[in-house]
């Protein structure tokens, strides 16, 4: 049943794709030499989180102005959504989890997405307990109740994987209640239900500032370097505007290197506008959370080594029924030349 509306979703997508294909194009990009004139740009984010503060700082210390992108930002609210932004030419460029583009790409999309620049290496979400466990180990989890994430979505994929990395079985060692919307898994935890909970933040540290709850454990750190999130747009589009593109990378790669250079109070400091509605000192506490786990990477180039984990993640989850390649689906010309440049 699952399967059928997968493809059910992503035949959806195909159309919206092609509709898109008949619809005038945007402005192409200007390439006078003597300065950049301000081009358009549409990117559309699978979610707004901290978890993705170097784009935040591109943003805030004008980097993307100064490459003459005109930026607008649009949260999107599930990397289905973002996905469907993309296809049909509402949004130029998608920033989600790279899943999304290998299921695209198995339903036979034409104009597929191709992904660009890998944002966050690691996973960005914390196991949370009710009491503090200071020698936690995941065979803890063994016949418990954890509020966990959508089915085949990256956060709980990454979870499951976690598990049977350390030998657990995650339909019969323990429950994982998968029923409650991303968002809400921290509110019900306080509420009393489950025993452990797997949190994004602001969701981790308001609980522990709460007193209703414990990080015992990061998924980052336990799963590995994983391909988590990445910047993608469709093929047409890149061929059509490589100068954008390589702007839009060349801004993301300042970014990365001022995260890479000042301290997570600084960099607290600067993306603070971008969270109008969180404290300087969580945002400082979650930054330096991401920060100790070695969240982002020097440079934006997606490997082959990473694409290859993500697809074994996948495979493992039974979520992917053939493995997509990586020469159609990742561009490393872009993020190369960034990182070069900025270097």
């Amino acid at each position: 049943m699952k399967k059928r509306l997968l493809h059910m979703f992503f035949a959806a997508l195909l159309a919206a794709s092609l509709l898109a294909g008949c619809a005038p194009g945007r402005e192409e990009d200007r390439s006078d030499p003597g300065e950049k004139e301000s081009v358009d740009v549409v990117l559309n984010e699978v979610a707004h989180s901290i978890f993705y503060a170097p784009m935040y700082v591109a943003i805030e210390e004008g980097y993307f102005a100064k490459e003459g992108i005109d930026l607008t930002l649009v949260n999107g609210f599930g990397a289905d959504k973002t996905m469907t932004a993309v296809l049909s030419g509402e949004a130029d460029i998608g920033f989600m989890g790279s899943e999304a583009s290998i299921y695209t790409y198995n339903e036979g999309a034409n104009d597929y997405v191709v992904n660009f620049a890998q944002l966050t290496q690691r996973a960005g979400n914390f196991l949370v307990a009710r009491e503090p466990m200071e020698d936690f180990s995941w065979e803890d989890l063994n016949g418990h109740l954890v509020l966990g994430g959508r089915k085949g979505g990256m956060p709980e994929m990454v979870f499951e994987y976690i598990l049977r990395q350390n030998g657990m079985d995650p339909a019969n060692d323990l429950t994982i209640d998968q029923s409650i919307d991303f968002g809400s898994t921290a509110a019900a935890f306080a509420g009393g239900k489950g025993d452990f909970t797997v949190e994004f933040e602001p969701g981790a540290t308001s609980l522990e500032q709460e007193g209703r709850g414990y990080v015992v454990a990061s998924l980052g750190t336990d799963s590995g370097y994983v391909p988590y999130t990445a910047f993608s747009a469709k093929k047409s589009y890149m061929e059509e505007h490589p100068d954008t593109i390589q702007g839009f990378t060349d801004a993301l790669q300042k970014g990365m290197d001022y995260v890479a250079a000042h301290t997570p109070e600084e960099i607290a400091a600067i993306i603070a506008p971008q969270f109008e509605e969180t404290d300087l000192e969580t945002i400082t506490t979650i930054v330096s959370r991401y920060y100790e786990q070695d969240t982002w990477p020097d440079s934006l180039v997606f490997s082959e080594e990473s694409f290859d984990l993500l697809q074994d993640i996948l495979e493992d989850s039974g979520e992917l029924e053939k493995r997509a390649p990586y020469e159609a689906l990742v561009n490393t010309e872009f993020a190369g030349k960034a990182a070069g440049q900025n270097s």
